[in-house]
């Protein structure tokens, strides 16, 4: 197992210290309160949310508009099992049964979902809301969706590269695999435990080593896009869809390995999957473009930095998996990896990042980037952003104080 070298270590505590100096006015909660006061104003948020969108047949809450205004998709949009999974775990929090039948009723809107076979999503829209469903009730028919959802899922599976393949052939790409197909895999673990069949647990394995040899450059930092050749599986490119440059490293990207191998690891034990995790780790640590306050510009190379924007949806999600990580490495790595966790968490949750109740289209996180390239859902609110921040407010509470 390797180590955080001392400067990293340096690095983290004076960003510690200084974030503590600028956030000692507003953020000097202790972090139980500083979840409990989060968690108060995502139940508000969302009720009034959930209530708004539950009139409108079939929509989702999905980001604000340029103007600041909610947005909604239809069921079959990637993100759509993340507001039903805020859902979910703001209930978790709170018991408040209320929004445990949001929770049932947004999850439920999106069941259909789970005969998805033409794009690799529905692993985002199906464990997101009926995996933490059936976690939190044990509900039999949340299990049945989950499996037929991974069924759905292998569909996309291309043995002769050992990978699924993300999204259809187009102009652009022939077999296209995403980084992004990394936050699938949790599904399909869970479907092999569910039916002791595995089957779905050996794609998720050969995604997952195709992946790690194939998207992964020398310092730990991934391709967006791996596009192959099917008839004999060479990659044609590498490339990106999201991120500034083919060669640059796209922070969301970054965000869903870390969070990607840190779960294979979780649920297989093979080492070099905490290997990879760690790497990516240290690659974001030690990145000289990571802002003090932990939250990353929307790609690491962006060329307009420090004036180029942040995006917290990437915080959220590499906190959350930093938090995970900690749990699985020595002392000395755990320590580095909640110190920065728990930074981004205290960053997230300053006004700096998180709306005053009745503002940002009912979401809780601002100062979002959803897709530069293609110009949409820049500095806005995403519901994603929102799923990861809870979610890490849980591990962490979980973790580190109960």
């Amino acid at each position: 197992m390797s180590s955080i070298n001392f400067k990293v270590i340096c690095t983290i505590l004076i960003f510690s210290f200084s974030s503590q100096l600028s956030f000692c006015a507003k953020n000097d909660r202790t972090m139980e309160v500083l979840i409990s006061d989060v968690f108060n104003l995502a139940n508000k948020q969302y009720s009034s949310l959930a209530k708004l969108v539950y009139q409108q047949d079939g929509k989702i809450p999905r980001a604000t508009d340029p103007f600041g205004k909610l947005t909604t998709s239809n069921a079959d949009w990637w993100t759509s099992g993340f507001f039903p999974g805020s859902l979910w775990y703001i209930y978790e929090y709170g018991k408040d049964s209320a929004m445990l039948n949001y929770a049932h009723k947004f999850s439920k809107r999106i069941e259909n979902e789970k005969f998805t076979t033409n794009n690799h999503d529905v692993g985002f829209m199906l464990y997101c809301s009926f995996g933490n469903g059936y976690r939190l009730t044990a509900d039999k028919t949340y299990s049945e969706v989950i499996v037929t959802a991974s069924n759905s899922l292998i569909t996309r599976y291309r043995p002769i590269i050992k990978s699924i393949q993300s999204w259809d052939k187009d102009k652009t790409f022939n077999c296209p695999v995403i980084i992004d197909n990394m936050m699938n895999l949790e599904m399909l673990f869970r479907a092999s435990k569910f039916t002791n069949d595995s089957k779905y647990k050996n794609v998720a394995v050969n995604h997952a080593n195709t992946t790690i040899k194939n998207h992964f450059r020398k310092d730990f930092s991934t391709y967006h896009v791996i596009d192959y050749d099917l008839t004999d599986g060479h990659i044609i490119k590498k490339a990106t869809a999201q991120g500034y440059a083919d060669e640059s490293a796209w922070a969301r990207g970054q965000a869903w390995g870390l969070y990607g191998f840190t779960l294979c690891y979780r649920e297989t034990k093979d080492s070099k999957y905490l290997k990879q995790a760690e790497g990516i780790a240290k690659f974001i640590l030690n990145h000289p473009n990571l802002p003090a306050d932990g939250i990353p510009y929307w790609d690491f190379n962006a060329p307009n930095i420090p004036n180029a924007p942040r995006d917290a949806s990437s915080a959220a999600i590499i906190a959350s998996a930093l938090i995970e990580l900690s749990g699985f490495v020595g002392n000395k790595d755990a320590l580095i990896y909640k110190t920065l966790a728990e930074k981004i968490l205290r960053s997230l949750s300053s006004p700096a990042y998180l709306a005053k109740n009745g503002t940002n289209g009912g979401f809780l996180l601002m100062h979002n980037v959803g897709n530069m390239p293609n110009n949409y859902e820049i500095d806005s609110a995403l519901c994603y952003a929102d799923y990861y921040f809870l979610e890490a407010l849980l591990r962490y509470k979980a973790k580190y104080i109960q």
